[in-house]
């Protein structure tokens, strides 16, 4: 009797793990069902400022939406959206963004967009932040994303030069240049 039960036993077992086997085996060689990629942090114009982070999240099969980044080495993580209203542009804060199935979901400038507050001088000056993605699937993907502007921003510096980008006009750099006489 013993003989039996272990055989009996030891066949229940083996089917078990051909099983586990062979649904492991459906998405051998896949891949992660969503992917990210092209994504880059780029720092505030001065460290009191949050990061803007943009990526692209690239679909599997069956439609999902990304509900929350978080890292580790940033104090938050909000998803935001530039959207016109009253013909002036404004961001909001937004819970959740939808990924189409085999489709993109685009996080750009002047779209949407992840703002990023206090991100760790170590992970400026090692020039990349590791995120973690949330999806209402229960996947989460870990990516780490290039900082620009890491060594200005490391330094204290500003990484973008905000006259050049036409900011109070001619008034303010005859100003400037008053200012130096």
């Amino acid at each position: 009797m013993k003989f039996f039960a272990r055989r009996l036993f030891l066949g229940a077992t083996l089917a078990a793990t051909a099983l586990t086997l062979a649904a492991c085996e459906e998405n051998m060689g896949k891949g992660p069902v969503l992917h990210i990629s092209g994504g880059s942090i780029e720092m505030g114009a001065t460290p009191d400022r949050p990061a803007v982070g943009y990526f692209t999240v690239k679909g599997g099969d069956a439609p999902v939406e990304l509900v929350a980044v978080s890292a580790d080495l940033a104090q938050r993580i909000e998803m935001h959206e530039s959207v016109r209203e009253n013909g002036m542009m404004t961001m909001k804060s937004i819970d959740r963004a939808p990924v189409p199935a085999r489709g993109t979901l685009e996080f750009k400038q002047g779209g949407k967009h992840l703002m990023i507050w206090n991100v760790n001088p170590a992970a400026v000056r090692a020039g990349k932040l590791s995120l973690v993605f949330m999806f209402t699937n229960n996947d989460r993907i870990i990516v780490d994303l290039p900082i620009k502007n890491a060594s200005t921003a490391a330094s204290g510096g500003a990484p973008m030069d905000h006259g050049a980008m036409g900011h109070g006009g001619e008034a303010a750099g005859k100003a400037a240049d008053a200012a130096k006489k």
